[in-house]
């Protein structure tokens, strides 16, 4: 059969192979692929007869549900460009995405849409509202008109997509907004059907597997589960959780066999009691979006000691960048790894020349991956997008056109072997007493303490050191922090300079952006606006 070029094929290719296999499960209910295959082309084909056009935007703001999936590749699938708002945003999130880049379709349910409406009418560009629970009426005002989901269906009974090619864009991820407004990254069919195949081949995914669907699906991470399962005809479970312990429940319920998360969530899992057996069907656990500290990682092999952990690094430049094999966990468990299949990392200084080896310098990407850049801004597209310079790897010197790379904005390096090791984010540095700290270096000794359950170091001004070390920590579960202690502890394991100045103690779980990684800066802004009220 045909390899798959655009986004939509995925589906198409396993509905053929295979119609009966299950593809979504969501609660209780459970779709095949031949059915999903014809709810996306029906979706397809009402955007059309409603008037979409290509590359037109069609939001879904909703929590994770068939329609979701559905809405995402059908509008993919009409030639238009799906942008998925994450459901935790407010109403004045929604609408600065809508207005960013003029949605023409907004699917949503008639709860949210009737908390949007207000917000809703800054957005021009809005043309159709479409209402997925079927028992309500559709919302909607005299500008913009409602619809529900089912008529959407009906409408295009037939109806073809516009033609497009795999350089088209087909998505919008907007990236959590913690240094001002979030930005659109712009991807296309290439870049996510290069990523399923590239991500499915290194965790070796195939038809009989069963992959858990709990990161946002807003999150690059959190829709690669869509697309890996969707290539190798695998079954997708939809997973809205409240509490941690709904996951260990969701992978015991239907014998999932991969697990995908960021590490908030796995510092969650491993201070819970696993069922016993999850790892006789739990082929791996991946991690993304961060650096899993190590008692974390212990903590889990523990409880699954049958599971393969797969460390992963990526960026929604790129969508997927690097891993690191199970096999060379024991071996180096700080790295990240290597190169995706079908993808370069390159480690350059700020001349462009390639570092020597475990020299820090900035994680290049180049390949099938790097996005399209930010969606209308020039300014921040040029800073995170640009040709790779002469005689970079890859690159002869008889090549003219130039070719764009993601200069990623996080320091790495790179040693002899060819592994990678975060070091941290450019931004996010730490610049003490003349030294530059990485906060993942602070928080990765806090955790090897055991003493405490989650933890976020950040800089903060000081007249003298330049930045003092906040740390910002909750105690262990059933326990309680001893700030004296913990930082004897710290003096005992790390140099002075990197001892935290102070630590702070707070119950429950730290902050999290709307991707579920710990917020660094919304902390640091609370600690700024605190000393700013005192000294007021």
């Amino acid at each position: 059969m045909n390899d798959a070029y655009l986004l939509p094929e995925l589906i198409a290719r396993s509905a053929n192979r295979a119609p009966e296999t299950l593809a979504l499960t969501y609660a209780a209910q459970s779709m095949s692929y031949g059915a999903l295959q014809q709810a996306v082309a029906a979706f397809a084909g009402g955007l059309r007869e409603l008037g979409l056009q290509r590359g037109e935007r069609v939001a879904i703001y909703l929590e994770k549900r068939f329609e979701t999936v559905i809405a995402s590749f059908g509008a993919a699938a009409a030639g238009g460009v799906f942008v998925p708002v994450n459901p935790l945003l407010k109403a004045e999130q929604v609408a600065y995405i809508l207005r960013d880049c003029n949605v023409r379709v907004l699917i949503s349910s008639s709860e949210r849409l009737a908390l949007l409406q207000p917000a809703l009418a800054a957005c021009p560009d809005l043309r159709l509202q479409v209402t997925v629970n079927p028992e309500a009426s559709p919302a909607g005002d005299d500008t913009t008109p409602a619809m529900g989901w089912e008529n959407v269906l009906q409408a295009g009974a037939g109806r073809g997509g516009h033609r497009v090619i795999d350089t088209d864009m087909v998505a919008i991820l907007y990236t959590s907004g913690s240094t001002g407004k979030p930005k659109g990254v712009v991807l296309s069919h290439r870049n996510m059907v290069a990523g399923a195949k590239s991500v499915a081949s290194y965790l070796e995914n195939n038809a009989d597997d069963t992959l858990l669907a709990a990161l946002p699906l807003s999150f690059d991470a959190g829709f690669s589960q869509l697309t890996t399962a969707f290539h190798v005809g695998a079954r997708a479970v939809l997973l809205n959780y409240l509490l941690p312990r709904d996951v260990l429940k969701a992978l015991v319920r239907e014998k999932v066999t991969g697990l995908t998360a960021v590490p908030p969530l796995y510092i969650q899992l491993a201070g819970l009691d696993w069922p016993a057996g999850v790892d006789e069907h739990l082929r791996y656990f991946a991690n993304t979006g961060g650096r899993m500290p190590r008692e974390t990682l212990n903590t889990l092999r523990a409880r699954a000691p049958r599971s393969r952990p797969f460390l992963m690094y990526g960026l929604t430049e790129a969508f997927r960048s690097t891993f690191l094999p199970p096999s060379e966990v024991d071996r180096r468990p700080d790295s990240i790894g290597k190169a995706i299949p079908n993808a370069e990392i390159l480690v350059l200084r700020e001349d462009g020349s390639p570092c020597a080896a475990n020299e820090t310098g900035e994680l290049v990407h180049r390949g099938a991956l790097v996005g399209l850049g930010y969606w209308n801004d020039p300014q921040k597209t040029a800073e995170r997008y640009r040709p790779l310079p002469a005689r970079t790897p890859g690159r002869d010197s008889g090549l003219v056109l130039p070719e764009i790379a993601v200069f990623s904005g996080d320091s790495v390096r790179m040693d002899e072997e060819g592994f990678l090791y975060f070091v941290g984010r450019r931004d996010e540095m730490i610049k003490t007493s003349g030294y530059r700290v990485s906060p993942t270096e602070v928080e990765e000794v806090l955790y090897a303490t055991r003493m405490v359950g989650e933890c976020a170091a950040f800089g903060l001004d000081h007249p003298m050191l330049g930045q003092a070390i906040q740390a910002v920590v909750t105690p262990p579960a059933g326990g309680e922090v001893d700030p004296v202690a913990l930082l004897a502890e710290c003096r005992q394991r790390m140099p002075a300079y990197m001892v935290p100045a102070a630590i702070a103690v707070r119950q429950g779980p730290l902050p999290r952006n709307p991707n579920g990684k710990i917020d660094r800066k919304l902390l640091a802004s609370e600690f700024v606006a605190d000393n700013e009220s005192a000294a007021g």
